[in-house]
């Protein structure tokens, strides 16, 4: 496909909405002028950053950008579709897509350039944070791989509680809260994510096979547990 079989498409939406349309004006590939409101379209096969470079270019000129993309079929959405418009909206943006369909083309504009207002994700934000303070160590590289394993405050206070629990035996989560155990103590242990943890009795836990093997695939954690206080 062609940058230039979204144009025709796109030219005759915006003539219907009462615009004059030109095309290829100082290197913008579709203006639309209706008396002193102007839009600039640009056109792209995909989504990238250079077209973004593009429009950041064109909002010099006008608040009333579009970016224009092909999709194929009635359902269909681009790859990353919500992160696109995101972006987009921040970027006051506006996104259409040129949908091709068997016997004909339709074109949706399912984003208008409107002025972006912040909104942060204050639960998210809280996790964040909730995760920074949870770790007593920093065991991850940052830049790894999605699929390289990653040291959670959670799996890291599992670790601890399996370290403890293997030098002093079976205990109850309010003895190993005592040692330092952390107020996830009586969930990590009922939960038994890992299938570290056996319970003895009534309210008593031990270390079986499994998390013995785990604390020695952890040596940096397990040295730096031995390193503090018992």
């Amino acid at each position: 496909m062609k940058e230039t079989e979204l144009y025709l498409p796109v030219a005759r939406y915006l003539e219907k909405q009462g615009y004059q349309v030109n095309s290829e004006v100082k290197n913008c590939d579709i203006t639309a002028r209706r008396d002193d409101d102007l839009i600039i379209v640009e056109l792209k096969t995909r989504f990238s950053l250079a077209l973004l470079y593009q429009a950041a270019d064109r909002k010099k000129l006008t608040g009333a950008v579009y970016v224009a993309i092909p999709v194929e079929g009635s359902g269909t959405v681009p790859p990353n579709y919500r992160s696109m418009k995101d972006l987009l909206r921040r970027l006051e943006t506006g996104l259409i897509l040129v949908r091709f369909l068997k016997r004909s083309v339709r074109v949706e504009p399912v984003l208008h350039p409107l002025p972006y207002a912040e909104r942060l994700a204050p639960r998210r934000r809280q996790m964040i944070l909730r995760e920074i303070d949870g770790r007593y160590g920093e065991f991850n590289r940052g830049g790894s791989s999605s699929d390289e394993e990653k040291l959670t405050t959670y799996k890291l206070d599992a670790i601890k509680l399996a370290w403890h629990l293997s030098l002093k035996g079976p205990l109850s989560p309010r003895e190993l809260r005592a040692l330092g155990g952390g107020a996830k103590t009586q969930r990590i242990l009922s939960d038994n994510f890992y299938g570290w943890f056996n319970r003895t009795g009534k309210g008593v836990y031990e270390l079986d096979g499994a998390g013995r093997e785990a604390l020695a695939r952890y040596p940096q954690v397990t040295a730096l547990l031995n390193g503090g206080p018992d």
